[in-house]
């Protein structure tokens, strides 16, 4: 006799077929949320190549255009009536009167620089890229020099480097002396020096002891290296500076191209552009340049082919320069930046 209410039987527990749909099911299950993870982490990862990349090119353009703006600035001091220098300077040159002849060209450049054609203080050079040379004093009043004021956060004097100070005086022995040659304008109008003792011009007053502000001296030679590091094979933004060396800026810039507005009629605008200003008159004439950046994501993106091309200018026949196509698995974009040089052009208007 049953007792009512109990079970005729025990669970006895799953059969083995039970057991195996169980473990394929939950195969399935992980096999699907790998994939998920997998998947989505692919595309954090391609989300952090390209800000970084977007944040690299627009960095480096940025970086050039504010120093391409600042080309020329010489604090009160204007080098219009200062005598040319027969050929183009050495941008590398640290040599005190070679920098005072170099004074009257803001900028320089070398239009798809190879080994053979790139300034001797630059190494590793991407052959095919452009060599852009700013010359310009700092905007900073620098401190530690007695008698000349210098501002708040603004670096001090450093005697191995070279520093730049226009005369505010307008008696008869600085800024009213009007000679003919270069080294007259250096021993009157202006000091170019490392040596605190050289940096002796006056401000408005004319007081002995009472010196004009000084200015760290600046020449910047931007190029793209092959490598970051030695040979980790990543194409990097770079810059020699005077009384410094190489400074690495930003990786995964690939190509740089400039082309340079040359004021042709003495306005102070630019009127024609090239990618390489015909003499150096041409070049004391650039007022303007634009600027274009080809950057790079630093790691490859498996299964992609880059079978793009991209222009980055034009040529000095006034054709579109055309980079690549690539054929490898780097994501790359083009950044342009059009800037003016104020210090020159508003000297002309």
């Amino acid at each position: 006799m049953r007792t009512r209410g109990l079970p005729s039987s025990a669970q006895r527990g799953l059969t083995i077929v039970e057991f195996m749909i169980a473990i394929a099911l939950g195969f399935i299950i992980i096999a699907a949320m790998l994939t998920i993870f997998a998947n989505s982490s692919r595309a954090r990862q391609e989300m952090q190549k390209a800000t970084q990349q977007k944040e690299s090119g627009r960095f480096a353009s940025q970086l050039i255009a504010d120093n391409v703006a600042m080309a020329g600035f010489l604090g009160e001091f204007d080098p219009t009536a200062m005598t040319l220098p027969a050929a183009l300077p050495d941008p590398c040159a640290t040599d005190q009167t070679d920098l005072i002849d170099a004074l009257p060209l803001h900028v320089q450049g070398v239009d798809d620089a190879t080994s053979a054609s790139a300034p001797s203080c630059i190494s590793d050079l991407k052959s095919g890229t452009d060599i852009l040379v700013i010359r310009r004093a700092g905007e900073c009043a620098v401190n530690g020099i007695a008698g000349a004021n210098g501002a708040p956060g603004c670096e001090s004097y450093n005697a191995a480097r070279y520093y730049f100070q226009a005369s505010l005086c307008n008696d008869a022995s600085e800024l009213a002396l009007l000679p003919n040659a270069n080294a007259g304008y250096a021993s009157s109008h202006f000091a170019l020096a490392k040596e605190a003792s050289s940096l002796t011009r006056r401000r408005m007053e004319c007081v002995a002891g009472q010196w004009a502000p000084v200015r760290r001296y600046h020449t910047h030679i931007y190029f793209v290296a092959n490598n970051n590091e030695p040979g980790d094979g990543i194409p990097t933004l770079k810059r020699w500076e005077l009384g410094v060396g190489i400074v690495s800026l930003v990786d995964g810039i690939e190509n740089l191209q400039v082309e340079y507005g040359v004021d042709t009629n003495g306005d102070g605008a630019p009127d024609a552009w090239t990618p390489a200003p015909a003499d150096i008159i041409a070049w004391r004439n650039v007022m303007a340049a634009r600027v274009h950046v080809l950057a790079r994501n630093t790691q490859p993106t498996g299964g992609y082919i880059d079978d793009r091309s991209y222009t980055l200018g034009r040529d000095a026949d006034g054709d579109p320069k055309n980079i690549g196509p690539f054929n490898d698995a780097y994501k790359r974009h083009v950044y342009v930046t059009t800037t003016r040089m104020t210090n020159p052009s508003w000297r002309r208007q």
